[in-house]
Order: structure tokens, then sequence, then C-alpha cells
């Protein structure tokens, strides 16, 4: 049985609010989940099916994951099946503590840096409200506890118009991320087209984005994903428990697994 990758977006609920975010899933939470989530034992009987359906690597995504007081169990089941797990953060929950419980479990984290200039952020609605924004301090702070952990270290951003001529190639380079995944901002019905006109940007502009980094960084390994490049790209689980693409340019669901 050949293994594969699976992102499971297991939580609808964000402490931020995101202008971009592909994946807000309040369609799910208006239709068939009023949590936006599944209880803990169904969740834990879908990571247990893709286990032993083949699965090598489970994403654990959201919303944001570190919210869900049951990721720990989800993440025990993986590792019980000796499958990799990655967590994809927005960081406001990575603390030492939670990290020294529950670090072993994880093998890789991915932090969302989109900027690192806080009124970016802010306009871009990457922050907790109420509080003030990430800067580069604080994402610094973020990613030393990540290391000091030991867990394998990713950096996820999102290019759009507000971060296009921001350089991040110092944080990059000090950082030293295994991978940095930069994904084109993705317009999709029903999740964030009421908020994104503004933020969307060409196909040009996303490709000048990551060859200047490129040039900047010559030994970063830096893997660009252009809107065509994620469309139906990935195998994907919503907070419902279902597979679910956007080759339409809208998440379409399958029944639950």
């Amino acid at each position: 049985m050949h293994s594969f990758p699976v992102n499971f977006h297991l939580w609808q609920p964000c402490n931020m609010r995101c202008s971009f975010c592909f994946a807000t899933f309040l369609d799910v939470k208006q239709s068939c989940l009023p949590n936006g989530h599944l209880p803990a034992s169904e969740a834990v009987k879908v990571v247990e099916a893709l286990c032993e359906a083949g699965a090598g690597k489970i994403t654990f995504a959201g919303g944001e994951p570190t919210l869900c007081p049951w990721l720990p169990e989800l993440l025990k089941v993986a590792k019980r099946y000796e499958v990799t797990t990655m967590v994809v953060t927005n960081g406001t929950c990575l603390e030492e503590p939670w990290l020294q419980r529950h670090g072993h479990l994880i093998d890789w984290i991915a932090l969302s840096v989109d900027s690192l200039d806080a009124l970016v952020n802010a306009k871009s609605g990457r922050k907790v409200p109420g509080c003030e924004a990430p800067d580069l301090a604080w994402y610094l702070e973020k990613t030393s506890v990540i290391k000091e952990a030991g867990i394998r270290f990713k950096v996820d951003t999102v290019v759009h118009r507000l971060n296009l001529e921001e350089n991040l190639a110092p944080f990059i380079s000090i950082t030293q991320p295994e991978r940095w995944k930069l994904f084109q901002v993705l317009p999709v019905k029903g999740q964030n087209d009421a908020k994104i006109d503004c933020l969307i940007i060409s196909d040009a502009e996303f490709n000048a984005f990551q060859k200047r980094h490129k040039a900047l960084l010559p030994n970063q390994v830096i893997v660009p994903e252009s809107n065509d490049a994620m469309t139906g790209s990935y195998l994907m689980i919503d907070p419902a428990g279902r597979f679910y693409d956007n080759v339409g340019g809208r998440h379409t669901y399958s029944r639950p697994i």
C-alpha cells in the first residue's frame, strides 16, 4: 500500500480574522456543524481511519488547531500508527509549557508568517481581536520556542497585495526553516470572496515575489504555489470529517468519512 499525505482541517474556530483565509468553513458551521468541529471521539475515528487507509503524513490545520483541546489525543493516535505529524499554526498558543507536554508528538510545525510589520498584519486581519498584531520580535520568539523543542520548522506565507513588496529574506535567513512555502492569495467562493478583492495579486506579481526572494536566499528551500498549483492539489478533510476540494472555485464536500 502506498502512503499518502492528508490535511485534516479538524477545527473551524480561529482566534485571528485573516481576510484572505480560504478555509473559514463558515459554510460548514452554518449547514451541518454548529460548533465548528466534530466531537473528540469522532475526530479520533477520522484520524484512525486515515492511518489505517495508509496516510503517511497528517497535517493538522484549522481554523487554529492548537485551540482544540483534543489535538494532543489526535497526535497520539497518529504517532501510534507511526505517521508523520505536522501542525499548521498562527503561533498564538505556542508556549514553552505546551510544547514541553506535547512536542514529542509533533514532527513538524508550520508557522504562518505573512508579514513582519504589525500594521500590515493588522490590516490583513492577521491578529487576535483586541490584541496587538504580531511583529518581528513576536515571530522570532515563537521560532525560538519551536526550535528549542526540537521540532522541525517550516514557514508558510500567503503573498497578497499588502505584503507584496516586503522583504522577508532577513527573517528567513535568521530562522532557517527547512522549507518556506509561498502561497498566492487564493479567492474561494463562500470562504473569503467578501473580503479578498483588495488583496488579490496577479501571477506575474506572485512570481516576482518568489524570484526576488530566491535570489536573496539561494540556499533556502522555497516552494511557491500559485493559484493553479493549489487548486485541487491536496487531499483535504474538512471539520465535519469529509473530503473536500476547491476545483470549481468553491469548496465541494464528500459524504462524511
